[in-house]
């Protein structure tokens, strides 16, 4: 049967659920906090971010079927000429870099923020429709497993009720009444308002748009952005690091139909917000471990060497986590210093066992820090 349209919001869900949730809801924001707190103790949190946002955008942009990889834009970073599938990763990226500088200045998250990112995400040579970049389709769409509307498993509110359910949307995140605000609840139920956990609005907020599917393209990759913005904006993270896509991905199936669970006429929000929640515990776990893991690789490497050399190369090491796959021009011209300097530098800690390079060639060689690529595949 084809799904068709959604219910404004705010969702409804049983009293009993709705305590469920808030149950694990208190769990998942004391991981944050103490994600938080690691963050700021960490020698690498600023090399850490960069990667981490490096690995969302892959992670999201495979959700969509790309079979790119995190070692392949490592690899084509500093390439001229990338595959389309590299550019949507980089597009992706700076979409991400725009969006939370954008928070950071104090700005809400509007239909006018979101165009702007969806210009930057369908921008360089992407596949999909482009046309329409940062504008909301003006025909209706679908989502199924043909070109024909016949097939489909979801059409989506038609093209011009957009701005309505969109609007309800804007004010529902931002913690404001709106007149199209659901406010039906039966016995025995309770609405999740604009006022709910920032953990259980974003899991409204993502499927919700993700529903109303209110571009021609682009749609997944623009929802799982907002993820990270909309937990930046209800200051529910300290730094933008709430990165969800890789868990989505590994549930690719089961996140699809959680989605479709949600529209229609009879919508159950509770299988949809619990699975999103326990997609969050994961990945805040296992981010704190990634954390623990890289800071101790970056401590370690700073001891070995101080003990061995006695030398100032700690920013050359350190550089390594921000860019693990580099070349000695690279190195000089991100940290301005002589590419004599950097090739020394970077000589050294291949020479410790830090990284790694071949020692074959005596041009454009490439230094990779692979322990470090090791702990955050």
């Amino acid at each position: 049967m084809t799904l068709k349209g959604i219910q404004y919001l705010p969702p409804v869900v049983s009293l009993e659920n709705a305590l469920k949730l808030y149950k694990s809801v208190a769990q998942i924001n004391s991981l944050i906090g103490s994600l938080n707190a690691q963050i700021k103790s960490s020698v690498v949190s600023t090399q850490m971010i960069q990667l981490l946002t490096l690995t969302e955008s892959v992670q999201s942009t495979r959700i969509e079927g790309t079979q790119v990889t995190f070692l392949d834009i490592i690899e084509e970073t500093s390439k001229e000429r990338k595959s389309t599938e590299v550019n949507e990763v980089m597009n992706y990226r700076d979409a991400l870099h725009y969006g939370v500088d954008y928070i950071n200045q104090g700005q809400p998250i509007t239909t006018r923020l979101i165009h702007e990112l969806h210009k930057i995400l369908m921008g360089r040579d992407t596949r999909g429709t482009t046309i329409s970049s940062g504008e909301f389709r003006k025909i209706q769409n679908f989502i199924g497993p043909s070109n024909d509307i016949k097939d489909a498993v979801y059409i989506p509110v038609p093209a011009n009720e957009i701005d309505v359910y969109m609007t309800n949307w804007e004010y529902y995140i931002n913690s404001s009444r709106h007149s199209t605000f659901n406010n039906n609840v039966s016995p025995g139920h309770t609405l999740l308002d604009e006022n709910s956990d920032p953990l259980i609005k974003t899991a409204i907020m993502h499927a919700q748009f993700e529903s109303i599917h209110p571009y021609l393209d682009g749609n997944g990759r623009m929802g799982r952005i907002l993820i990270m913005l909309n937990m930046m904006a209800e200051s529910a993270v300290d730094s933008p690091i709430f990165f969800v896509s890789e868990e989505l991905e590994r549930e690719r199936l089961r996140y699809y139909n959680l989605l479709n669970s949600v529209r229609g006429e009879s919508p159950d929000w509770y299988k949809w917000i619990h699975f999103f929640l326990e997609a969050c515990r994961r990945m805040t776990v296992n981010l704190m471990h990634k954390f623990e893991q890289v800071d101790l690789l970056a401590r370690d490497g700073m001891q070995k060497i101080n003990s061995a050399t006695g030398s100032m190369i700690n920013d050359v090491w350190l550089y390594t986590f921000t860019r693990p796959n580099i070349t000695v021009a690279q190195a000089a011209l991100d940290l301005n210093i002589s590419e004599n300097t950097a090739r020394t530098h970077l000589n050294k800690l291949a020479s410790l066992e830090m990284i790694d390079t071949d020692s074959s060639r005596t041009r454009n060689k490439v230094y990779v820090n692979y322990d470090l690529l090791q702990i955050l595949r």
